[in-house]
């Protein structure tokens, strides 16, 4: 390496008049060096024992975006408070608290392009899948509690959710769940759309989600969530459309497929997970039947909620915050909806 500087200038040549000197001096030194050389050759190796120099790492990422904007695919996360009477994606909140910060793990990482598998018994079929509120909702109050037309009224665009009393959110639940969910529909052939992945700071709305699953002419939409209800009420529902006609929703032609969706569901849920129905909701069935939802009524294709379990009982809370049972519950709405689809 060269150096640049006054402290580094090369020396000046020698005077001449110290010619002779100089010469015997060189010529004393070349059998030394020569020496040291071969010295030097015999004791290290082709390759020197000195390690390789690694060269600067460089500030952008292996896509090409610069690492130093700051940007970030996490978004906030949040929690949903209970309220039996709230829309499931147009759930309300009670406690209105956040969750603990284990939840910005969660995945707010942004959508990527989706495969199906090539072939399958579900192949050419579609399925959208809701998970139920969104981490970020509770930073973003102005814009979830803006109304929105449901049909029947007008409710709050979104809600925050509810979530164990550990801190474990109901939007962290209903996200996890659905990628398992994804995954295996996909290895069936089936494409699969989510309505949010953890790629958008709040929402959708209500009337959005329902209209991501219209525009997708999807075969069958299922919204995921869990409940909020009081301790000792324990178990799952799945919650059916209402026949409902007025102003923008018209649930007319989506009852009868609904419901045989719904009760298929159900059917794998409790076989696969174990799971008793609701011994709270559906009078010990498993099934609800509402008009107060927003995603259901301005639905046009055959679309079902699921109740996976009630946050606030300890015993099944402890089932809601298990990955191995998250995994059994996607299992169980995956072969519901696999029946449904092959029917």
């Amino acid at each position: 390496m060269s150096y640049v500087g006054p402290e580094f200038d090369p020396s000046q040549p020698p005077r001449r008049r110290f010619g002779r000197p100089l010469t015997v001096t060189v010529a004393a030194l070349v059998p030394a060096c020569l020496a040291g050389w071969l010295i030097y050759q015999a004791t290290s190796g082709p390759d020197g024992d000195e390690p390789a120099r690694s060269l600067p790492v460089s500030s952008s990422t292996s896509d090409g975006a610069n690492a130093s904007d700051g940007s970030s695919s996490s978004t906030p996360s949040g929690s949903r408070g209970p309220d039996k009477g709230r829309d499931k994606g147009d759930k309300s909140d009670k406690d209105g608290k956040g969750s603990d910060s284990d939840d910005n793990d969660s995945a707010t990482k942004p959508t990527t392009p989706r495969r199906p598998a090539p072939d399958g018994p579900l192949k050419g079929k579609v399925v959208v899948v809701d998970p139920g509120h969104n981490a970020g909702n509770f930073q973003h109050t102005a814009e979830i509690n803006r109304q929105v037309d449901i049909g029947t009224n007008r409710k709050a665009c979104d809600t925050t959710g509810t979530s164990t009393n550990g801190g474990y959110t109901e939007a962290k639940f209903t996200l996890a769940v659905a990628r398992d969910l994804r995954t295996l529909l996909e290895k069936q052939g089936a494409t699969v759309k989510f309505t949010q992945d953890g790629d958008r700071p709040w929402g959708p709305c209500v009337d959005e989600r329902a209209r991501i699953g219209n525009q997708a002419h999807a075969d069958a939409v299922v919204s995921i969530h869990a409940d909020g209800s009081a301790a000792g009420n324990r178990g799952f529902h799945v919650i059916l459309p209402a026949k409902v006609k007025s102003g923008a929703a018209d649930t007319s032609a989506i009852v009868a497929p609904s419901k045989e969706l719904g009760e298929r569901i159900a059917g794998k849920f409790v076989a696969v997970t174990g799971s008793a129905p609701s011994n709270y909701v559906g009078g010990g069935t498993g099934l609800d039947v509402r008009k107060d939802l927003g995603g259901l009524n301005l639905s046009t294709v055959p679309k079902v909620f699921i109740e996976c379990g009630n946050m606030r009982d300890a015993t099944d809370a402890a089932l809601l915050t298990s990955g191995a049972w998250q995994q059994k519950a996607a299992q169980g709405i995956s072969e519901g909806i696999a029946g449904f689809l092959r029917r």
